[in-house]
């Protein structure tokens, strides 16, 4: 692991961070009464993976391209997944942005707004060698990916 500033660490930031921006102002109806049930420990998580995520992604060195070889399909994949995840923005944004919307699966990938970036930073880690940033990911995984679904299993108990 060598540190050094990512500048594909950066990209990622900037295509988790940019959509999640606008929705600040494109919330589902009723999301806030979903929010107050999280499980704490799940959320402690999430929190704890995001800040983790954030800084390790920013001070490896590791994400940047090294040059062509197979072990860049890895590279290649998170990224493909990363252009998923903004598909999958730009769909909700399409939408009625109803709590089943930014809930929903993609390409058969469940609640996909919490999976895939997840996924995405977890291969990034692997292209980079780095097993704190996916360590760090798994953890940020239980707490988002966990709280998604359980907001989900709400949604459809409730409609």
């Amino acid at each position: 692991m060598n540190f050094g500033f990512s500048y594909i660490g950066l990209i990622y930031l900037l295509m988790l961070f940019v959509p999640n921006i606008f929705w600040t102002k494109n919330q589902p109806q009723d999301y806030e009464k979903y929010v107050v049930n999280e499980n704490k420990v799940l959320l402690f998580f999430e929190r704890t993976g995001e800040i983790l995520v954030c800084c390790l992604v920013l001070i490896f060195s590791d994400y940047n391209i090294k040059g062509i070889s197979v072990w860049s399909l890895w590279l290649l994949v998170s990224f493909i997944i990363m252009i998923l995840y903004e598909c999958y923005w730009i769909r909700y944004f399409k939408s009625e942005k109803t709590l089943k919307d930014f809930y929903s699966s993609l390409l058969g990938i469940p609640v996909a707004g919490a999976t895939l970036p997840v996924c995405a930073f977890f291969l990034l880690g692997v292209y980079g060698k780095n097993p704190l940033l996916m360590a760090a990911t798994i953890i940020l995984g239980i707490g988002h990916i966990g709280i998604h679904i359980n907001h989900y299993r709400e949604i459809n108990e409730t409609y």
